[in-house]
Order: structure tokens, then sequence, then C-alpha cells
């Protein structure tokens, strides 16, 4: 199904070469976008650009398009405002109609691209042997909303989590456990995520003050960069208690997503600088190995390097990240990789990705590459969000308190359920208030993290909407009766006037799912849900449902709302309730 300001969009475009027909093609695209209530429902601003082209006067190009309109049908009411613009009403027939397709199209009204995308979504990325903290909240949150986004939209998805697994750093961890926990390392007895930390910050003490730990360390860093055996397991058993660790966490935020380190991409580093030291891309600088990159300059005006191979024959992260991209297109065919993390990584992203068009494995015009950046979560001081002792908030304890404080609000407002009813319903709005309160945040600015504002009952928040869910679906349980049969027997007819904004309202879904999947920005989705709940609190309010000689009709889009509603909620990676 089409949206309907595409179809508006193409039918415009057909009435504009029927006026104009000498302009060329592009030039005849009509320029359709929604408009304020208080103007119509949707305006073309064409006139005013062919203007230009044409050297008439734009009402006078306006009177002409209008002229040649031929689906009056479609609309209540056509004027000129302004100095061209054409704002266009729908007409309750039409609105009516077009509800009902959506109500049968598994989509919504979504319109998926043409052909089928293979999507590569990077996100979450912890460290091993250190805990899920405040900082990976955003890049888990966003991604997994685009994750679910593009599946909504039937594209071929595959969801990365590109941990850190290698490095000098597990050196000084090995070192420390063989002296400190050697049956662990064997295998013999097990631990948790928390002591392995611990562990690792007491390796790092050690490390740093202890000259023959370090140079033991960098033995084992060698001894594990061979592939040694021993070292090897002793690697794949850190990794394994991390990994179950990282999964508790994404089990309780139900994010799925397929491992892929950076050991991963190890064995193919080599291969990497070699092939673009034969394209004649690299330059030694110090003994290192670097890419320099027009337009990329350090705070003095010089050139700013992308260092491929350290001076000691190491490798990093500029090395690693070009190996991952040159893989994600040439062996995952990837025709979009959109990569999820912090915006301080953004110049870094901007160098990998100019090197790899540099080195003509990346043609922009036919694989996109987005690197998506966020802001920072901020405490109440405005500061970067830690633990009252400066320590950086776990996620763990971070959704453990949101789900602790959502089961306190129920129980002070009295809600009914068996405790294990309660549970659950604290669970979902708790890790629900917390994902929203992040993506209803524009992802590039900072937002300050507060539990209060998070779990309201009113404003722009998860609660609110899941509350506007359960209202809903409790409107049709009032009017006791089966809703299959409502649905054979009965249509969608719009006719008040706060019937037509919720459904015109509701045509929008797809409209916000394109320029969603465009600029790849959450927030574009938790704005037009919060706007569909308080349209329907006004039709609701209204209007009349159990009883009058609407109902039917009402019952339906009651059932339109329920389903865009919680579809939406779902791709937002919310969970909802039946009852509150």
């Amino acid at each position: 199904m089409q949206t309907l300001l595409a179809l508006l969009r193409g039918r415009l475009t057909e009435v504009i070469g029927k006026a104009f027909p000498a302009l060329a093609a592009e030039e005849k695209k009509a320029d359709v976008a929604a408009c304020p209530e208080e103007f119509g429902h949707y305006q073309c601003n064409s006139a005013l650009r062919l203007a230009k082209l044409l050297g008439q006067n734009p009402r006078a190009i306006a009177q002409k398009i209008v002229d040649h309109l031929d689906d009056r049908a479609t609309y209540r009411k056509v004027d000129i405002a302004g100095p061209g613009f054409i704002n266009f009403t729908l007409s309750s027939p039409f609105l009516s109609e077009r509800l009902n397709e959506q109500l049968k199209d598994p989509l919504l009204g979504a319109m998926p691209p043409h052909k089928r995308q293979k999507i590569v979504v990077d996100f979450s990325s912890p460290n091993i042997a250190k805990e899920l903290h405040v900082g990976h909240i955003r890049s888990t949150i966003i991604g997994d909303c685009l994750a679910r986004l593009f599946e909504f939209l039937k594209q071929d998805v595959l969801r990365l989590n590109h941990i850190g697994d290698w490095g000098t750093q597990f050196g000084m961890l090995i070192t420390y456990m063989f002296d400190s926990a050697p049956a662990v390392l064997k295998g013999e007895e097990t631990t948790d995520l928390v002591t392995l930390m611990n562990w690792y910050k007491a390796a790092k003490k050690r490390f740093d003050a202890d000259p023959e730990f370090k140079k033991k360390s960098q033995f084992e860093v060698v001894r594990l960069q061979s592939g040694e055996k021993e070292a090897m397991k002793a690697w794949k058993i850190i990794c394994d208690i991390s990994r179950k660790g990282f999964q508790e966490i994404y089990d309780l935020m139900q994010v799925r997503l397929v491992e892929r380190g950076e050991s991963f991409y190890n064995p193919l580093l080599k291969e990497v600088v070699d092939e673009l030291d034969r394209l004649g891309l690299v330059s030694v600088s110090d003994g290192a190995k670097c890419i320099f990159l027009e337009g990329f300059q350090n705070r003095e005006g010089e050139p700013l390097p992308l260092i491929i191979q350290k001076s000691d024959g190491g490798y990093n992260y500029d090395t690693t990240d070009l190996a991952t991209i040159r893989h994600r297109i040439f062996v995952e065919k990837a025709d979009r990789i959109i990569i999820v993390t912090d915006s301080g990584q953004s110049l870094h992203f901007q160098m990998v990705i100019a090197a790899a068009i540099k080195a003509k494995w990346l043609d922009p015009k036919k694989v996109e590459v987005d690197h998506v950046g966020f802001g920072l979560v901020l405490g109440p001081d405005g500061k970067k969000f830690k633990t009252r002792s400066g320590e950086t908030e776990k996620l763990i304890d971070l959704l453990t308190e949101a789900v602790d404080k959502a089961k306190e609000i129920l129980i002070e407002r009295k809600t009914e359920g068996s405790p294990t009813e309660l549970a659950h319903l604290a669970k979902v709005l708790g890790i629900g208030a917390i994902k929203y309160a992040d993506l209803s945040s524009h992802r590039t600015k900072d937002y300050t993290f507060s539990y209060d504002r998070m779990l309201r009952f009113e404003g722009n928040t998860a609660v609110f909407l899941l509350y506007a869910y359960v209202r809903i679906n409790g409107i049709k349980r009032k009017v006791h009766v089966d809703m299959k049969q409502v649905l054979s027997k009965h249509h969608i007819d719009v006719q008040h006037p706060s019937e037509i904004a919720l459904g015109v309202h509701l045509q929008r879904f797809g409209e916000t799912l394109d320029v969603m999947a465009r600029d790849l920005l959450p927030n574009r989705l938790t704005d037009y849900l919060y706007e569909l709940a308080e349209k329907f609190n006004a039709f609701f309010r209204d209007c009349r449902v159990e009883g009058s000689p609407e109902e039917g009709s009402r019952l339906i889009l009651c059932e339109l709302t329920s389903r865009v509603l919680k579809q939406g909620l779902e791709i937002l990676g919310l969970e909802t309730v039946e009852r509150m």
C-alpha cells in the first residue's frame, strides 16, 4: 500500500506534467508535504519553484495546477494561499476508503523499498571483562530500534555486536588470573562478570606499578596473538564469562544480537594493510603506516593520519574498522551499513569511510554507510551520569531501579493484580520508560536521566502511551461485542472533525517510518505516537462509541488505532500490556 503522501505526490506530479508538458521530468516532480491543520491536510509548494523556471506568477501557476486536477473526489476543499501554496483538505469518503485499506494491510500503510536490502546494524559494542554501563544504553536502545524498523519494513537485517574482545589488555588480565585465579582459567571453577571486572581493575593497577608483571603481560599478549593453545583457552573462558553477563541484560531488554567481535577480523588485518599498500595509499610517518585523506587536519592545520599499522608492527582500531567495512561490503554484501556509537567517534568513522572510498571498496552510490552518533546521558547535575561514588553507573543497576520504582508507583496507585502480574507490569513499565525516554530525545543531543520524569502517567512518556493503548482496548472490551463480527459487518466512515483528524494522523504512520528510515532519528516515531494518543483522546472525548449510531465504524477506528500504536511501540522495543 502506498503512503498517502506518496500517492498525492504521484498524482500531483502527473497533474503538473499535464499543465506544463514542456517541463523536464525532474522539474515536474511535485513538492508535497503535510501542513498545519488550520490550512488543510497536505500542501503543494511546486508553484513557487516553477515560477522561477517559467518566469511566471506563482499564483497563476498554482491556479493552472488546480485547474488540471482530475481527482476532485479525493478532496473536500482545494484552495490557493499566499504567494502560491496549494492547500488540500481530504474528503471523508476518500479518507475512509484509505483507512479501511490500511486496516487490511499487514504493514499498516507503511511501504517497504522496491528492492529488498541487506542492512547491517552495528550496535551496543561492549568490551570483554567489563560490565555494560550507562554509556552502552544509547547504542543498545537506538540500534535495536533501527533494526526493528527495518525488520518491520521487510528488509534483510543483520544485527551485529562488534565487541572489544581482542587487544593488549588481555595479556595483563590472563597474567593476573594465572596468579590469582588459575582454577578459573583451567575451567575447574567458574565466576561472574562482576568478579572478572574487579580482577581487570586489579590487573591494571599491577601493570602500571610492577615492571615484572608488565613484562609477563606483554609476553602473554605475544602468546595470545600467535594462537598459543593455553593462552587461547584462557581468552575464550574470559570471553564466555563476559558473554553470559552481557546476555542477562540483553534478555532483560529483549535485544537480539549476533556477536562479531574484533577478534573475528584479526586474521584479515595484514591482508587489509597489504592491499592498501599495493593501491599506493600508504605513507610511512615516524615508522607507522598511515593513510592521509584530503580534508582531514589536526588543530594545527597539519594533515591528520589514519594509522593502519603502528611503528612496532601492531594494528589498531583504524585497521580493524577498515577490515570490518571491507568485510561487510564484499562478504556480507550489505546495501546499507549503520554504525551506532557515540558522537565522539564521528571523526574516526568519517576517516574510515573516506579511506574505504579512496580504496574503491566503497561506492556510495551502491552502498550507504551511516554513522549514527548520539549524545551523552547526563545526571541531575548536568554532568556525565555517574554513581554517587563517582563510578560509571552500571546498566543492570539502572534497569533494576527503574523496575523497582515502577512497582512502587503501581502499589501507590493501588493497581489490581497478583504479585506475578504486578511484577510483570513493573518490568514492562520500568524497562519501557528507560527505552522511551532515550528514544524520544533527539539522538544527537545529550539528555538528562530522570526516573521521576520518565515514569509519569502524563506527557510524552512510555507510561502515557501504554496507558492509552490499554484504554483503547478497554473501550472495545466494554462494548461487549465480537470484534471479528464488527469487522465483517461494518467499515470505517469518518465524518466528525475529531474522527477525521485521527484518521489523517493514522494515515501518516507509513510516512513517519519513511522519514525515520532516511534520517535514522527514532524521536520521529515517538513524536508521532504521542500525537496519535493525543488525537485518540480528543476523538474519544468528542465522539461517543458505545450505543451510538456510528458504534461499528468507531470501534473499527479504535481497532486500527490500537494496531498502529502497538506496532509503533514494538518498533521502539517496548512491550505492551492489555490491562493496567
